[in-house]
């Protein structure tokens, strides 16, 4: 099949590669002229396991190709894919001033039958909006032509995205005509070869069904760092817990371990995003509007650990190892080390920080602040720290020479934000240690 993609970000990238690894032909399509340069280079904008190592595959190939000419990639495609930016406004809703350019775009030189497929989280009924614009157009041409929009939410997890794409657990497409739903099943066929379902459904139920996947499970994730606090009032071990409710299969084991709230570019929009729609219907949202406040109230509560424990932060430093919002991507956006950098920088404090893949993003997010520094060991970041501080659990940090760390540190201190290590071998190691809705050893308990 022949497909183009508008917009080589996250999604659009990440689809337009695994399609052409299926044997498709695709022209990836966006404004941004050193994007595409460096795309034609083999060089991925984005941080993503797998990716870089297809991409050059099928570039080489020739299955894949990137440019800046909308009207070639049009007009050479029968499948257009809009997987352009949707970011949220102040009060929540989803910008689609970049949605509804691409269907301008696509009227404005398209010239016999296209499938535009949105493929952007984009608010229930925008592809009436997509429609409407795309026959808006022709009509300002004077030309009558047949097509077809239909929209396929995506689903996938940064640091996992190409199996997620590649071993789909379900496709999802919203159609309005037998046509579309065909040659839409037709592309998804080697995708749900393991027998995964394709669900085709109306465009409103396939663009809901996006955001209230993601709602779910960041609801699942708050309500279980919400127990994580009652956990350490009462005693308890939210891992315990944890075993003990994630055995039961109408609950599972996923999605239910606590730490200090989800983050990312889907999770916080997409919440925020559905209270906003809510509230514009006269429907208050009382559940998805406590998962916001919870996911916020989390932060804060870890973050208060530390103040807690130094009362006066200004002239010490830390040292954070994680910032990306989960390992596996460079991805910043809703962060919670984001927030734990900003209080520990106001507060006077200076910050030494080690990610594999986050730093140049983070080190952008704050500009040129002095206190705020990188190394490319992990190690080497603990030098002159009172306490290391641990946002995101990279695989690197799972098994590390704590007496390295104890002999780097000032102090034998952590405060561990995912829960990565045992409450009993830290006690037996000596270190401080402040963890999520577990039990805490002060110095006095150490012995």
């Amino acid at each position: 099949m022949k497909i183009s993609v508008f917009g080589t970000g996250y999604v659009g990238l990440v689809s337009g590669v695994c399609f052409a690894e299926m044997g498709n032909t695709v022209i990836g399509v966006d404004v941004d002229e050193k994007k595409i340069a460096s795309l034609k280079d083999g060089v991925s904008p984005i941080y993503e396991p797998g990716l870089d190592q297809l991409l050059q595959s099928n570039y080489k190939s020739g299955r894949i190709d990137f440019t800046t000419n909308a009207k070639d990639a049009i007009n050479n495609t029968d499948i257009i894919f809009i997987a352009v930016g949707t970011p949220p406004f102040e009060d929540g809703s989803a910008d689609l001033k970049y949605v509804l350019k691409v269907a301008e775009t696509i009227a404005e030189h398209m010239n016999s039958y296209k499938l535009i497929v949105t493929k952007s989280t984009v608010p229930v009924g925008t592809y009436k909006k997509v429609k409407s614009m795309i026959e808006k157009t022709l009509k300002k041409r004077n030309i009558s032509l047949a097509f077809d929009v239909a929209s396929n939410p995506e689903f996938l997890r940064e640091g996992c995205a190409i199996d997620d794409c590649m071993k789909t657990s379900r496709v999802v497409v919203g159609v309005e005509t037998q046509k579309a739903k065909e040659i839409l099943k037709k592309l998804y066929e080697p995708f749900l070869r393991s027998g995964n379902p394709f669900l085709a459904m109306d465009p409103a139920s396939s663009e809901m069904t996006k955001y209230a996947a993601n709602a779910m499970l960041a609801t699942k994730i708050s309500l279980m760092n919400e127990f994580s606090r009652l956990c350490e009032k009462v005693g308890a071990d939210i891992d315990m817990v944890r075993h003990g409710i994630g055995a039961d299969h109408r609950i599972g084991p996923y999605s239910i371990y606590a730490g200090i709230g989800y983050g990312g570019s889907c999770f916080p929009k997409d919440v925020m995003a559905l209270i906003k729609i809510g509230t514009d219907l006269d429907e208050n949202l009382q559940i998805l509007t406590a998962v916001e406040k919870t996911n916020a109230l989390q932060r804060r509560s870890f973050i208060q650990k530390i103040a807690s424990k130094y009362k006066n932060l200004s002239g010490l430093c830390f040292t954070l190892w994680g910032v990306a919002f989960k390992p596996g991507t460079d991805d910043i956006r809703e962060a919670p080390a984001i927030d734990i950098i900003s209080f520990l920088l106001k507060s006077g404090a200076t910050v030494r920080c080690f990610d594999p893949a986050a730093s140049e993003n983070t080190l952008d997010y704050f500009k040129n602040e002095k206190n705020l520094s990188f190394f490319p060991d992990q190690y080497e970041a603990l030098d002159n720290s009172v306490a290391l501080i641990i946002p995101t659990e990279w695989k690197s940090f799972r098994n590390p020479d704590f007496n390295l760390i104890k002999s780097k540190l000032k102090s034998a201190v952590i405060f561990d934000g995912r829960n990565i290590y045992k409450n009993s071998d830290m006690k037996d190691l000596g270190i401080e240690y402040y963890s999520i809705g577990r039990p805490h050893y002060q110095p006095t308990d150490l012995g």
